[in-house]
This record gives C-alpha cells, sequence and structure tokens, in this order.
C-alpha cells in the first residue's frame, strides 16, 4: 500500500517494525504515533476485512493525513491515554503496538513549530498546538538548576550547567522568544565543527520537556502490558539513548528501575520477553533518510 504522504514523513524501518508484529490478519492493532501514516498504511496491507487499526496522533497536521478505509480509526490524542481511549472504541485488548517514537520530519520541516535549529522562529515545539506549556516557558521560566537537569537528562549535554547559566544572565536583560536568540545564547559554549549536532540535542532537550515524552512513554510501556494479548507483539522504534534504556529496561524487566521481584524458586514474572537482537537502519536506509541514523528497533512479545 503506497503511502501518498512520504513528503510528511518517511516512515522508518518501515517492514521490520511491521514484520515485528507478526501481524494476524483478522487481528486488532495500535499505531501509537501516526505522522504520516506510513506505518499504519502497511499495517492495513497485511490485514483482511475483518482486521482493525487504531491510530494515535495529538498533533492537528498529522490529523490531516488520516486514512479513508472502514478498518481504520484515528483517535486524535496522546498516547500516554492509549488504554481510557481504546476503550471509548469498545476496545479492551489488542494483538500488538507500534510505536515510532520522536518527532517528524513535518514537524521540522516547518518553521513556525519552533522544532528546528535552522530557522529564527517562536519558541514553540508543542507537539499538540492546544498544550499550554511551550519551549518559551522553559527557557525563560525555568530555575538555573531546572533547566540543567534537563539540557544533562533529556539531551546528554556534558556542559549542561554553563548552558543553564548562560540562558538564565541573557534572559535578565531580555525575554529568550525566538530559536535564532536562543541559538546566538549558547553557539559560543559549543564546538564549532559539530555545532548543528550539540543545537540538536539542546533542542531535544527543550522539545522532550516540553511534551512531557518521557512521562508518556512510560505510561504507554506499562499500558501495553496490560492490553496486549498473549503471544501479541510490541514494536517500539526510539531514537536516543533514554528512549531506548526505558524501552529495553521495561521489556526485559517489566519496570523502570529497581530489580523485579522473584518467586521461591527464583523465577522472574515479567510481562513481556524478547524477541530477536535490537535492530538499526541498514546504510542504503540511512543514505536515502538520514533521519533514520538514531533509530533502534526493539521487539517483544506479550507472555
Amino acid at each position: 500500500m503506497n503511502n501518498p504522504n512520504s513528503a510528511y514523513h518517511i516512515p522508518v524501518l518501515l517492514k521490520e517494525t511491521v514484520d515485528g508484529l507478526n501481524i494476524k490478519p483478522d487481528g486488532t492493532y495500535v499505531d501509537v504515533t501516526f505522522g504520516g501514516g506510513g506505518h499504519s498504511r502497511e499495517i492495513l496491507s497485511r490485514l483482511n476485512q475483518n482486521g482493525r487499526l487504531y491510530a494515535f496522533d495529538q498533533d492537528e497536521d498529522a490529523q490531516k493525513n488520516k486514512i479513508d478505509d472502514p478498518r481504520f480509526t484515528l483517535i486524535e490524542a496522546n498516547f500516554g491515554n492509549l488504554k481510557n481511549f481504546l476503550r471509548l472504541e469498545g476496545v479492551r485488548q489488542v494483538d500488538g503496538i507500534l510505536a515510532d517514537l520522536g518527532i517528524s520530519s513535518h514537524q521540522i520541516n516547518v518553521p513556525e513549530r519552533g522544532f528546528s535549529t535552522r530557522y529564527d522562529q517562536k519558541l514553540d515545539m508543542r507537539m499538540d498546538k492546544n498544550a499550554r506549556v511551550t519551549a518559551y516557558e522553559v527557557v525563560n521560566l525555568y530555575d538555573e538548576r531546572r533547566l540543567k537537569n534537563i539540557f544533562s537528562q533529556y539531551g546528554d549535554l556534558r556542559n549542561a550547567a554553563t548552558l543553564a547559566h548562560a540562558i538564565v544572565k541573557a534572559r535578565e536583560q531580555n525575554p529568550v522568544k525566538t530559536t535564532g536568540q536562543l541559538n546566538e545564547i549558547v553557539s559560543k559554549h559549543f564546538p564549532k565543527l559539530k555545532l548543528n549536532k550539540f543545537l540538536a540535542k539542546l533542542y531535544q532537550a527543550v522539545r522532550i520537556e516540553v511534551n512531557g515524552e518521557m512521562e508518556a512513554l512510560k505510561k504507554l510501556l506499562e499500558q501495553a502490558a496490560q492490553i496486549i494479548k498473549p503471544g501479541g507483539r510490541l514494536s517500539v522504534i526510539s531514537y536516543h539513548s533514554l528512549e531506548d534504556r526505558l524501552v529495553k529496561r521495561y521489556m526485559r524487566d517489566g519496570m523502570f528501575e529497581g530489580q523485579p521481584e522473584k518467586d521461591i524458586y527464583g523465577n522472574v514474572s515479567v510481562p513481556f520477553k524478547r524477541i530477536g537482537k535490537l535492530i538499526v537502519p541498514s546504510q542504503d536506509e540511512i543514505k536515502q533518510n538520514p533521519r533514520a541514523r538514531s533509530a533502534k528497533l526493539r521487539i517483544a512479545e506479550k507472555l
């Protein structure tokens, strides 16, 4: 099934991610990151007339890509509320869930969304345009310690303290309203030859905070364990180490911190078993779609 919205977003690891779901033609599946609909169309191509696909996306731009198919339902919401919204549709269990985390090509390429380091636009970075908190609030209202923690934890920036201090000092003079202003403040603290790479890390950190991405991911994984049928699959693509660690740990241990409890025989009760090894894009895919460069796919089966 061809994707007419490939210009919106090129699906990463398309075949591998959908293959990982081990699709049953009459099964019920969920694509929690609809975007341009590439993964959804591939799933639909493998379903018969009794199969069902539910997709989630909180971005109204993505909602314009809705697929006209009686087997398809688009839910305009954050996937952190997966279980409740599926119940409203009369769905309590599914055969598989697919997630392609992170940001879409479209979101990066539309200047006014404020996701890109390339354009001088208002600090926004909301995936849900109706959300209250924008990048402006994070950059201008968070105290220095909180900014440092965000840059360190979500951006893996070793000079997080320096960056946070520079931003706080600059905003004492004037509010930081645009991406261009933010770039000017922090650029002197990054190596010139790797400026774009480090700016991308900073933007990633702010974006994750604005959209509550880590909390939403934790909720998704916990709810997936509750609603995927035994033998069903969870197929997740992540793009940075923090996401991947959460996914890997939950698939292995059924928890995000600590050690899983053992019974008197030393057995561990976990919701999933991992299927195969970590999958990364081929060099050919990376050449065709540079965004795929950092993608990591993990697949698990519900026990």
